[in-house]
């Protein structure tokens, strides 16, 4: 009974703040939205027995994505003026698009009221005492250990790249030399002149 309480509870929620993150007029508020519509989505795991996938929803979805996308949108300078007056021009294409995404849904919807996918014969059962992240991390390092390895050699790629331009030397720029500024003196960086009058001073 409880479980069926709380999967209507998450599943009601869920849908709520992810109409109210599409209808918010503040781009702020939707991203509020959003990350309550992880959360609930990550209880809903939780009550499929999924802990692994409701822990990266809330780690990596809200503890990242959802952080950054708010950080993002409040230092935007956002025109909501121009906002609304580029939506009459796109109500056409946004129509087909939700007409699209709505056969998209319904045929979804009629696959899975017609059964599930069948799943090949040589698959093997995962046995039920064995916990889901214990399963999950089995099968990452042993069937799939070398795609997992090639996916950490792309992150170290991108990571080598994204320091090799930010530290690279680009000309006409002036550097600063700490260990030169601290050696300065004043009488190094100041002269104490003393002009006649109507005299400029010789730089």
């Amino acid at each position: 009974m409880i479980q069926t309480f709380t999967f209507y509870l998450f599943a009601t929620i869920v849908i709520a703040s992810g109409a109210l993150t599409i209808l918010s007029r503040n781009p702020v508020h939707s991203v509020l939205w959003l990350i309550l519509a992880f959360f609930n989505a990550a209880g809903l795991m939780l009550i499929l027995g999924a802990e692994f996938i409701a822990m990266l929803l809330v780690i990596v979805y809200v503890g990242a994505v959802a952080v950054l996308f708010l950080f993002v949108v409040m230092m935007l300078d956002v025109d909501f003026a121009e906002m609304r007056a580029g939506f009459a021009r796109y109500a056409g294409f946004g129509a087909l698009m939700a007409v699209v995404l709505l056969a998209e849904m319904i045929f979804a919807v009629a696959a899975w009221n017609a059964g599930g996918v069948s799943v090949a014969s040589k698959a093997a059962p995962v046995d039920p005492s064995v916990p889901n992240i214990e399963a999950l991390g089995t099968v990452l390092f042993t069937r799939y250990l070398y795609i997992f390895e090639a996916a950490g050699l792309v992150l170290l790629v991108a990571m080598i790249g994204a320091i090799v331009l930010t530290h690279r030397t680009r000309s006409g720029l002036r550097p600063q030399n700490p260990s030169e500024q601290n050696r300065r003196r004043p009488e190094e960086a100041t002269r104490n002149m003393n002009p006649g009058i109507g005299q400029g001073v010789e730089l």
